[in-house]
């Protein structure tokens, strides 16, 4: 997880975000632990609320559950579940944006395409 900080956004909103990204990359996986609340709050000096805040977004969405005395875990089905509703927030709110600025650009299919691969390597 990252040091730096987005002063535009609430730091427990980044913090969920890059929870969500880790599980959807699988760095974090499927019935593994989250750190404690403590041990976050340690490591980036945040304060533990603004952890547990996060946290309990996590929970509140169905992706971790709590086991009493050990800890919060990612719950089984949590990353194809956030997959689904990540792909249908990306293609209904940035997707339109994206093809407007494509369309403005004049970027052709090939240029994309060759831009992707380029990118990718």
């Amino acid at each position: 997880m990252t040091l730096q900080w987005d002063t535009e956004k609430p730091i427990y909103l980044q913090l969920y975000q890059q929870v969500v990204a880790r599980i959807l990359d699988g760095h974090i996986k499927e019935g593994e632990a989250l750190p404690s609340v403590r041990t976050v709050a340690a490591q980036y000096q945040v304060n533990p609320i603004t952890i547990s805040k996060a946290y309990q977004m996590l929970q509140d969405e169905g992706i971790v559950e709590k086991q009493r005395g050990k800890g919060l875990f990612v719950m089984a089905g949590a990353q194809d579940h956030m997959l689904t509703r990540e792909r249908e927030s990306f293609l209904t709110q940035q997707w339109p944006e994206v093809v407007k600025q494509i369309n403005r650009l004049k970027l052709s299919v090939e240029q994309l395409l060759q831009q992707s691969k380029e990118t990718s390597l």
